[in-house]
């Protein structure tokens, strides 16, 4: 469905447009071992949308800090790490900025591994690095944050299975119900053949939209590599989201 923009006729709300499923990855993706075990087995019923998925509930705007875009400084000390800015537009099928809009990142640190319990990959944990971030477009639709660049990982998917260093993305819409879900991945990773998650994604034009760019302009002298990575949540060129 369009999660980008909430459609009125004069002041009513009427529903999103729902994309094609064919766009983003299959539910079943055999080569994806865990998709067996968890994607539906009958068809899917799609639901009329109501008053509650068009207009709330919203997250809080007040809560959100513009010190939380900055993953090196949430702790007393510095990350190890290579040091990165993302940054890019949260845009809609016609290339209209989507505004206001929050977005998260999570991840794991230098070494491959996650600040969370159920990850016990033999890496070492960094105690001043959590993983998260969040911030809101502004009127350009324009996101930035600045991070630890992240590590490849084991998961156990087959034997030898790698995972592509990545972020993780979520972007919200006017409400959680109109929640996406992403990953961005590092220009020529050796990993990307290799990935069934990355694969999953059938059209190879799609694909390289889930790449960010490495962006000299971005880049801050002696500090810090810069990397580009716009998001699209409809239309043509819409980025491959997860659970449509």
């Amino acid at each position: 469905m369009d999660t980008s923009t909430e459609s009125r006729t004069g002041s009513r709300p009427v529903g999103y447009r729902r994309d094609d499923l064919d766009v983003h990855p299959p539910y079943d993706s055999p080569a994806y071992r865990s998709t067996q075990y968890r994607h539906p087995t009958r068809p899917l019923i799609l639901l009329p949308h109501s008053l509650s998925e068009i207009t709330g509930p919203v997250f809080g705007h007040e809560a959100v800090q513009a010190s939380d875009r900055d993953l090196t400084h949430q702790h007393h000390g510095e990350p190890i790490g290579e040091r990165i800015v993302v940054s890019g537009r949260l845009l809609d099928g016609d290339g209209k900025p989507v505004r206001n809009s929050l977005v998260e990142i999570w991840q794991a640190n230098a070494a491959g591994r996650y600040a969370h319990g159920v990850d016990q990959h033999p890496a070492p944990l960094d105690p001043n690095f959590s993983g998260t971030g969040r911030c809101l477009t502004d009127d350009e639709g324009r996101y930035e944050f600045i991070t630890i660049k992240p590590g490849a990982y084991p998961w156990g998917n087959h034997t030898n299975a790698w995972r592509p260093a990545h972020i993780h993305f979520s972007v919200f819409g006017p409400a959680f119900a109109t929640r996406l879900v992403t990953q961005m991945y590092f220009p020529g990773d050796p990993l990307f053949d290799h990935d069934p998650i990355f694969q999953s994604v059938r059209d190879p034009r799609d694909r390289q939209r889930l790449v960010s760019s490495f962006d000299l302009g971005l880049t801050q002298p002696e500090w810090a590599l810069g990397y580009r990575f716009d998001i699209v949540v409809r239309g043509r060129e819409a980025t491959p989201l997860e659970e449509p």
